[in-house]
């Protein structure tokens, strides 16, 4: 099972079928390893397309305070990069094929070491990384070693990176295109920027992969509209937000945006 690249698979049969895609993040070991593990599994049934996994670290510096939270009190009961691939390994034992990316910093990948890291992670069941700190001018033999091992590197395109940069992040992004919606770091938002149609219709005729936004996406009624005019979303602060109400109101809110991402099946973006 673990030769099997399941974002590769996940993103091909969306392609096919003209499905939107949602991408949920949850911090690992918030608010504890079992939590995690269950929160992934019920997703999954809920038909979440893919899991963003948030390796926690110290220093985050695309994350916004609900996050960091998260982070802080699972590096606090002990969430480690070993502990997470663990985590992975063990899901997918369990038959778990819901895409996992490993979403973190080059801090506890220097600590791990490149090359043990990508081995570690594919060898687990992870299938790409989203690195904000991983500039694609920079570690061009740990994107080598990713390459050789079937490990996506998905970049970011944020509303300020220039065209001719967009070009080049997206012509080198593995699997997907990750657009962050809106100037900041990460956290939920009542309303969303009005130029979000405009740049994803930009960067749509820059690249055909699929294009996923994140950041600020915080109700069900956000993440169907935003599925209209993209791939689908990434829906992270609000999720972290319902797990403080307890496991079973996140595992609630995170089918209610499932369904509202898949309501927007079939729809065309131009």
């Amino acid at each position: 099972m673990q030769n099997k690249n399941f974002l590769t698979l996940k993103l091909r049969e969306a392609a096919k079928k003209n499905k939107k895609l949602c991408c949920i993040f949850l911090t690992l070991g918030y608010p504890d390893l079992a939590a995690t593990e269950r929160l992934i599994l019920s997703a999954e049934r809920s038909g979440v397309d893919i899991i963003e996994l948030g390796f926690p670290f110290s220093d985050p510096l695309a994350d916004g305070p609900t996050i960091q939270d998260s982070s802080e009190k699972a590096l606090a009961k002990g969430a480690t990069v070993r502990s997470g691939f663990r985590l992975v390994r063990r899901l997918r034992r369990r038959g778990c094929e819901i895409p996992l990316v490993f979403f973190g910093y080059m801090n506890p990948v220097y600590s791990y070491g490149g090359k043990d890291f990508v081995r570690d992670a594919r060898a687990a069941g992870l299938d790409g990384l989203i690195i904000p700190d991983l500039p694609i001018e920079e570690e061009k033999d740990f994107q080598k070693e990713c390459s050789a091992k079937g490990l996506h590197i998905v970049r970011l395109v944020a509303p300020t990176t220039k065209d001719a940069r967009a070009l080049k992040l997206v012509r080198s992004s593995g699997g997907f295109v990750y657009y962050v919606s809106l100037r900041g770091v990460t956290g939920a938002r009542k309303a969303l920027p009005d130029d979000l149609a405009p740049r994803l219709r930009k960067l749509r005729k820059m690249t055909s992969k699929p294009i996923l936004a994140g950041f600020g996406i915080s109700t069900p009624a956000q993440a169907a509209a935003i599925s209209k005019i993209a791939d689908g979303v990434v829906v992270g602060s609000a999720v972290i937000n319902r797990i403080r109400n307890g496991i079973p109101a996140a595992e609630h809110f995170i089918d209610r945006m499932a369904r509202a991402v898949h309501s927007a099946d079939g729809h065309k973006v131009s």
